[in-house]
């Protein structure tokens, strides 16, 4: 038996609720292209770290820079409570993005990460905003 198949999987069910749930609280840097891409722009993408210099180098298309630090219920007052949130930051290998996502959950607010960051876009073969070579 290999450690794979070791642990059981779960039920179906059990996988329904689990993966809706990570859906729930996740998009990946494909789909908001395609959103991009279509012209559904349905929420705000927030680039959420880094300084005013790395962001205006490279960032995603259509993205705010609002690193984590600066979001206050005071910054957010400027959307309706609806507005959902996508958040990125540099990549897998960052906790930006996750901690934008708590702050903005303790506001209330909709929000997703985009899963990948800036890694996973470059990964893709996504187009930049920026002065990115």
């Amino acid at each position: 038996m290999s450690t794979v198949t070791a642990t059981p999987t779960a039920s179906a069910s059990e996988a329904i609720d689990h993966f809706s749930r990570r859906l729930s609280t996740e998009t990946d840097c494909s789909d908001v292209n395609a959103a991009m891409n279509a012209g559904e722009m349905d929420f705000v993408l927030l680039h959420v770290v880094g300084s005013e210099e790395t962001f205006t180098r490279r960032h995603l298309p259509n993205a705010i820079h609002l690193p984590h630090k600066m979001i206050t219920a005071e910054t957010m007052n400027k959307w309706p409570k609806e507005t959902l949130f996508v958040v990125y930051c540099a990549g897998p290998h960052c906790n930006g993005a996750d901690r934008a996502a708590l702050k903005l959950a303790q506001l209330g607010l909709p929000v997703k990460i985009m899963i990948g960051g800036l890694t996973g876009w470059e990964d893709e073969g996504l187009a930049f905003a920026g002065n990115h070579g």
